[in-house]
């Protein structure tokens, strides 16, 4: 066959093994052929100028290829497989816009998660907090509710959990938060650039930075590891803490 551009739709992804099913005309009769979507062989078609940026594939997307012999010259695979659009996508991030509420099932692949919508089968890349409980393997291909975020990036739209489950230590320091409440804080390692400390046991984090953007020239007391500091949380979202010394 020769080596043309062919446009066809992604109708499957492995994302264990990192292919994807193209499915596309050839002669009025479809076909369907595999493609590599790994990261590494975007990498190399960006190296190589054939893209411009690297995509994070998705089932529904309307891509362009070469169909090329494979390396082992055993059967005939998609090359140079580049995104063009994805209309279920745009419909599903249009849609957030108004309510950004989806069903889908949890899936892990490695040590990763990802929720697969219901309606066009996309699976988007689950984002957890650090303070979040993981999943269980009872939850894995059970229905969710979900949210998407990083919208205003197509190709990189992540998914969050419509209720998230935290850690107990979290809640507590979000009373703490809530409440100014001053803690006490068990140093656990000192750079030249900051103190960092266990807030809640070992479970909630954080570093001390100096503030810069102070006019007085306050420095960052002495400690050593194991000393304990008096501080106050002045931020806690879902994947960030910021602590100061009270």
């Amino acid at each position: 066959m020769d080596e043309k551009t062919t446009m066809g739709k992604i109708t499957f992804i492995n994302h264990d093994k990192d292919y994807a099913t193209i499915e596309y005309e050839h002669n009025g009769k479809k076909k369907t052929i595999s493609g590599n979507i790994s990261e590494k062989e975007q990498l190399k078609l960006k190296q190589e100028k054939i893209i411009r940026k690297i995509h994070q594939f998705h089932v529904g997307d309307e891509v362009s290829f070469i169909i090329t012999l494979s390396a082992r010259g055993d059967k005939m695979i998609a090359d140079c497989l580049q995104f063009h659009f994805n209309n279920a996508l745009d419909n599903l991030i249009n849609k957030s816009y108004v309510e950004n509420r989806f069903v889908g099932y949890l899936k892990k692949v490695d040590e990763d998660y990802f929720v697969k919508e219901t309606g066009s089968y996309i699976f988007f890349p689950l984002i957890l907090s650090p303070w979040e409980k993981r999943p269980g393997e009872n939850n894995l291909n059970e229905p969710v509710f979900f949210k998407l975020e990083n919208t205003d990036k197509p190709d990189k739209v992540t998914a969050a959990l419509f209720r998230s489950e935290y850690i107990p230590e979290y809640m507590y320091a979000m009373q703490c938060f809530k409440k100014k409440t001053v803690m006490d804080a068990v140093v656990n390692k000192v750079t030249p650039h900051g103190i960092f400390v266990n807030v809640v046991d070992k479970k909630i984090q954080a570093k001390i930075a100096e503030d810069k953007k102070k006019e007085t020239n306050t420095s960052l007391p002495t400690v050593q590891i194991g000393d304990v500091i008096k501080v106050i949380i002045t931020y806690l979202g879902t994947s960030k803490i910021i602590v100061q010394v009270a």
